[in-house]
């Protein structure tokens, strides 16, 4: 049998005496069996019903072929498993995984919506249901606390995504080198409350005091007594955020960057901390404290000074903050932790593809965004609390992917049951029974 001269047969390179060919025949086979498992995180915070209640559908009820919640479902489940673009979808409708997760009756003559039907949902999607979107992202994170927390550090911060055509809002940016968005992103720990697209022509922290006022407000109303603090770069170093901060009992740790006069009043400090290194050979690290306000502040504040000299030169550090704490510590183990952010800034936009923002209508890009947001909020549950205590308790999402989503899997249905068959060969069986076990346990979210 010539069965390489059969266009619907692959093959490869021989093993041995024997051809070695493949076709895509093989039925209902998926190769994204672990997305059962978001599922189950996704319907016990009831998580697409309540995006799609909160999002007006102007179609006709009798003429609706896909809902909205499924359509929702469909789009998240497909970025968490990696399946990041529209056209991804002409092939995963039929998948008998994705129909079953997105709870849509396994059924080949019933697919998942297309492509062009997804589209038609991504550009109806206006500013209102964007905003309503995005409160649920704060009242999930609300839900996550099993009792309510003494304090909040609440880290703001903002990245480029670049654009590569004519979309609304593009701009080029100086800093980055390129035309490019720039999202607002809040988190607190691993915990994602904010992602707010903006064009790349304002300064990084616009709208960064109203967003705060927001989250301070619905925050305080769930939790009378929590301490929030406001943890952000040089970048967000303005003098009407902090008055606010004061105002409003909300405390800071801000980044700020140097200038002639900071570095006139801390010469003395750096000269000591070269002349030891010239010494000692060793790197060294001094604090201390200033009282200064910049020429637009509206009165002074408590700032901290990083002295550091080391083989490259000097490297001199300043942050501005209401905190009290001893000055190294408030820098190593406060400031600093802010780090952190920018791993899950990367994971969003890398791992969970945020920067797939390719429509032409602004506000459908936030509205991707905000797709991209609640893939990220149902892998992060999932690692929080199904995965404590595993191998994969500190994986970030595409390691989570990988090895516990992209599971092979046999689809057979009959009228009382879907099975799923999943890969004998699966090397985290035991793991996949742990974390069901722990799912299974979890309470459903009351209405």
């Amino acid at each position: 049998m010539q069965t390489d001269c059969n266009p619907q047969f692959i093959a490869f390179t021989p093993l041995g005496r024997r051809q070695l060919v493949a076709q895509f025949d093989g039925g209902k086979i998926t190769s994204d069996a672990g997305a059962l498992l978001l599922r189950e995180v996704a319907a016990r915070s009831r998580l697409f019903e309540r995006m799609a209640a909160v999002v007006p559908d102007p179609r006709d009820p009798d003429l609706i072929e896909h809902d909205q919640q499924t359509m929702f479902a469909q789009r998240v489940l497909g970025i968490a498993c990696g399946w990041e673009d529209l056209n991804d979808h002409h092939g995963l409708r039929i998948d008998p995984l994705m129909q079953a997760a997105a709870e849509r009756d396994v059924d080949e003559d019933r697919p998942l919506a297309s492509p062009a039907t997804l589209c038609r949902l991504e550009n109806r999607i206006g500013r209102g249901a964007c905003v309503e979107l995005s409160r649920l992202l704060v009242e999930g994170f609300i839900e996550s606390f099993d009792r309510p927390p003494d304090e909040l550090i609440l880290d703001f911060d903002a990245t480029d995504d670049p654009i590569h055509g004519n979309q609304e809002g593009r701009f080029f940016h100086g800093y980055y080198d390129s035309y490019c968005y720039l999202p607002l992103y809040v988190f607190c720990g691993e915990k994602l409350l904010v992602s707010y697209l903006r064009p790349s022509n304002i300064d990084a922290a616009r709208h960064s005091r109203a967003i705060l006022k927001l989250l301070t407000d619905r925050l305080r109303q769930a939790w009378p007594g929590v301490r929030i603090i406001f943890r952000g770069d040089s970048g967000f170093c303005r003098w009407k955020l902090m008055r606010w901060c004061d105002r409003h009992g909300v405390d800071y740790c801000i980044g700020l960057a140097r200038n002639p006069r900071l570095e006139k009043m801390t010469a003395p400090f750096m000269l000591e901390a070269q002349r030891q290194y010239e010494r000692t050979s060793q790197k060294q690290r001094a604090f201390h404290e200033l009282s200064y306000a910049a020429e637009t502040w509206d009165r002074q504040r408590r700032v901290i000074h990083k002295a550091e000299h080391n083989s490259h030169g000097d490297n001199p550090r300043f942050i501005v903050t209401s905190l009290g704490d001893e000055a190294q510590q408030l820098y190593d183990r406060i400031y600093c932790a802010r780090g952190e952010m920018e791993n899950r800034i990367k994971e969003q936009q890398l791992g969970l593809f945020a920067g797939r923002t390719s429509c032409h209508q602004f506000t459908a890009n936030q509205f991707r965004l905000l797709l991209s947001s609640f893939a990220y909020t149902l892998i992060q549950t999932l690692r929080c609390t199904a995965l404590a205590g595993t191998e994969l308790a500190t994986a970030q999402a595409t390691t989570i992917r990988t090895r516990l989503l992209k599971i092979g899997a046999i689809v057979t249905t009959s009228v009382r049951r879907i099975i799923v068959q999943l890969s004998g060969s699966y090397p985290l069986k035991d793991l996949f029974h742990k974390i069901m076990s722990t799912l299974a346990a979890w309470p459903a979210q009351l209405e």
